[in-house]
């Protein structure tokens, strides 16, 4: 047996329940994908992105609903080893990797003012739809786990005064007829790292040219490192602390929140809250 295929096979067997049971789950529940669809895998190099290309290899293989997928991975301006250690992980694990090249890094690199974080993603996004558009891909699909979830949930609540979430699913603004989808939406991050390990494998970190060694070095600045780190205090406490904030995402009760906003419209409860004495 080929490594590869036992790494794939590592996903339906060994880690079934907590990997694969779970990604065809919100695959399901979430209505990700649907017959005929061609998804663009986007693959930035790290083990969340790689998992998911393979849980899709597989999908497309065996599962019920007939679709296509690409693999693409953009390249922002990588190092050389970490571009290296990408299409050698690709070729690793036999997915036909393409990438493509921007000049990411080096815009933001040049600009003074605003947050660089803030500005790549952006731009990022924008490639992947605008490859997305020229691959003829109406979906496009991210290596977000149930972790980024939570994080994202009490980052939005602390930092922007604001109760949201990270949805698995969500309309493109700017480019019509694509979907941005998340199919590992369920999976913890333990379990992807249980599996990298278990199987041998050496992913890219942070692969970004300005925080290189943000994957070692702890220097405070990072506010999803310091949720992260809450997150897992709360969990000695309370081992389901992170399924509660998951579920309460979906049980809000509107009778008890002071104001709503939908579309940027913003609404009090004091709208309708003599209407329901009378």
């Amino acid at each position: 047996m080929e490594f590869y295929q036992e790494v794939e096979r590592s996903i339906i067997k060994k880690y079934r329940k907590e990997i694969w049971s779970k990604f065809v789950k919100a695959v399901a529940d979430y209505e990700l994908i649907k017959e005929n669809d061609k998804v663009m895998v986007c693959i930035s190099g790290g083990k969340d992105s790689f998992l998911l290309a393979k849980c899709m290899e597989e999908l497309v293989r065996h599962g019920k609903v007939k679709f296509e997928a690409r693999y693409v991975c953009m390249n922002p301006g990588y190092n050389d080893l970490n571009k290296k250690l990408i299409l050698e992980n690709a070729k690793k694990l036999n997915i036909n990797l393409e990438m493509f090249d921007s000049t990411i890094f080096d815009t933001v690199a040049s600009l003074t003012e605003g947050n660089p974080c803030y500005l790549c993603a952006r731009m990022r996004r924008g490639h992947l739809y605008s490859k997305a558009k020229e691959l003829g891909c109406n979906k496009i699909a991210l290596g977000h786990h149930f972790d980024d979830v939570i994080e994202t949930t009490l980052l939005s609540m602390f930092y922007a005064s604001e109760l949201k979430t990270m949805m698995p699913k969500l309309h493109s603004d700017n480019f019509p007829g694509i979907e941005l989808i998340r199919p590992m939406f369920l999976i913890k991050e333990e379990s992807v790292k249980n599996w990298r390990d278990f199987n041998n494998l050496t992913f890219i970190n942070c692969a970004c040219r300005f925080t290189e060694s943000c994957s070692v070095n702890d220097d405070g600045t990072s506010k999803r490192l310091e949720i992260k780190k809450l997150i897992n205090n709360l969990r000695k406490i309370n081992p389901n602390i992170d399924i509660n904030i998951f579920k309460a995402m979906d049980n809000i009760n509107l009778n008890c929140v002071l104001g709503t906003k939908k579309n940027g419209v913003y609404k009090s409860f004091l709208e309708d809250y003599d209407k329901e004495d009378k």
